[in-house]
C-alpha cells in the first residue's frame, strides 16, 4: 500500500446522514421547507406595480406582514428599497437631530449606524460598545435621548433578552434594526418607534426589500419635526408636512420586483400554516437547542455567546475554544468551510469577518431541526480531517 493510500485510510468515516437541506447561510437564508419555483403565482409579473393587481399584491404583503408580526393596529409598515440597510438609513437621516442620540453597537451592522450618526451626520451622540460576544450596558439610558441599536447582532450572535430597559414614558424615540430577530423572536412592538427588517432573512424570502415599521411617535416626530437635512428621494416619508401614506398601503418609492413579492407572500402563507409567531419562535428556538446539545459534546468548539441569556436563537456564532493562534484558526475555519461545502454538508457557515474565527449557523425557523442535528457530526467529521 502506498503512503497516500494509508492516509486516506485513516481519515475518519464520513457521517452517514448529510443534511437534507444544507442552507445554513445568515443571509439570504434558507428557503421554507417545501418552497419550489413554480409554486409562486406569476400572475403580476410583466404588470405595473402600480395596476390594480400589483397595488393589491403589496398590500396583502404588508397586511399579512403587520399581521403575522403581531405589530399594535395604530403602528404603520410599509415596502422600501435596499433591504434593511435601506429601511434603516431611511429612518437615520429621516428622524434624527431633534435630540441627542444614544448609540448602541455590539457588532459590525451596529457600528455602521454608529458611523452614520456620528461622522455622516455629525449629531451628538453617546456611544456605548461592547465586543463580540457581549451587549453594551443597557443601564442609565437617558429617556429623553433617541436610541439607536440592533435587537439582534446577526454578525456576533448576540440578542437582547428583551426591552424592560426601554422607558414606557420616553421623551426620545427608539430605532430598531431587527433583521434577524423579527419572526424568530418576541419583541415587545410597544417600545419600538422605529423597527426595520429584510425579507432574506428569517422567512428566507428574496432580498433587496426593506419594511419599515413606525410608531405614532415616529409619525409625530416625522410631520412636526421635519429633518434637518436635504434627503434623497428614496429616503423621503413626508411632503409638504404630511406623511407619505401611499408607502404604507403599497404605493413603493421605487419600482419593486413583482417576483420578489410573490416569493415573500410564499413565505408568509408557509408561516401561517406553521402556526403563525409563536410556532417560528418555537422552530428557531428548537434549532438552537439542537446545536448547543451537539456544543456541549465536543470540546473544540463553543458559543461566541457565552451567557445564555443573550444567545441567539438564529444566528449562532461559534468560535474555536482554543484561540492561542488566531492566524491558524483562519486557515483552519476556511479549510473546514470549503470542505463541508464540496460534501454538500454545509453551505455558507463561515464565521463573519470581522468576527473571532469560528462559525455561524442559521438556526431561524426556516431550517429543520433534523438538518441541524445532521450537521454536528460533519462538523466533528471536519475538524478531525483538517487536523
Amino acid at each position: 500500500m502506498t503512503e497516500a493510500a494509508a492516509g486516506a485510510d485513516q481519515r475518519p468515516a464520513k457521517p452517514k446522514i448529510r443534511p437534507a437541506r444544507p442552507f445554513f447561510s445568515s443571509g439570504p437564508c434558507a428557503k421554507p421547507p417545501g418552497w419550489q419555483p413554480h409554486s409562486l403565482d406569476t400572475s403580476a409579473l410583466g404588470r405595473s406595480h402600480r395596476g390594480a393587481i400589483g397595488k393589491a399584491k403589496l398590500q396583502e404583503a404588508i397586511d399579512r406582514t403587520h399581521a403575522l408580526l403581531r405589530l399594535p393596529k395604530d403602528y404603520k409598515l410599509g415596502i422600501v428599497p435596499a433591504s434593511d440597510t435601506g429601511a434603516m438609513e431611511m429612518a437615520i437621516w429621516s428622524l434624527l437631530g431633534a435630540r441627542r442620540v444614544t448609540m448602541l453597537a455590539w457588532e459590525s451592522f451596529g457600528e455602521g449606524w454608529v458611523t452614520d450618526v456620528v461622522k455622516q451626520l455629525a449629531l451628538d451622540a453617546e456611544i456605548r460598545t461592547a465586543d463580540y460576544g457581549e451587549t453594551c450596558d443597557l443601564n442609565g439610558i437617558d429617556a429623553a435621548n433617541d436610541v439607536v441599536f440592533t435587537w439582534n447582532g446577526t454578525t456576533s450572535g448576540v440578542r437582547l433578552p428583551d426591552a424592560e430597559w426601554i422607558a414606557d414614558d420616553r421623551g426620545g424615540l427608539t430605532i430598531c434594526d431587527a433583521t434577524s430577530a423579527a419572526f424568530a423572536q418576541a419583541i415587545d412592538w410597544t417600545k419600538i418607534d422605529v423597527g426595520t427588517f429584510s425579507w432574506q432573512k428569517a422567512l428566507g424570502g428574496e432580498a433587496a426589500h426593506g419594511m419599515l415599521v413606525l410608531s405614532p411617535r415616529a409619525v409625530e416626530r416625522l410631520t412636526s419635526e421635519p429633518a434637518p437635512r436635504p434627503l434623497p428621494k428614496i429616503f423621503r416619508l413626508t411632503k409638504s408636512g404630511k406623511l407619505i401614506d401611499g408607502i404604507f398601503r403599497g404605493e413603493t418609492i421605487n419600482t419593486p420586483s413583482m417576483l420578489c413579492v410573490e416569493d415573500w407572500l410564499f413565505a408568509l402563507g408557509w408561516a401561517e400554516r406553521r402556526g403563525g409567531l409563536d410556532a417560528l419562535i418555537a422552530r428557531a428556538d428548537a434549532n438552537a437547542a439542537a446545536l448547543d446539545r451537539w456544543i456541549a459534546s465536543c470540546g473544540w468548539i463553543e458559543h461566541l455567546a457565552g451567557d445564555p441569556a443573550i444567545r441567539s436563537n438564529t444566528s449562532v456564532c461559534l468560535q474555536f475554544a482554543d484561540r492561542s493562534d488566531v492566524e491558524a484558526n483562519k486557515v483552519r475555519q476556511k479549510a473546514m468551510t470549503k470542505l463541508l461545502e464540496q460534501e454538500q454538508a454545509a453551505y455558507d457557515i463561515g464565521a463573519y469577518r470581522d468576527a473571532p474565527p469560528g462559525f455561524r449557523i442559521w438556526c431561524g425557523a426556516t431550517v429543520d431541526t433534523a438538518d441541524i442535528e445532521a450537521l454536528g457530526p460533519w462538523l466533528d467529521w471536519a475538524w478531525e480531517v483538517t487536523a
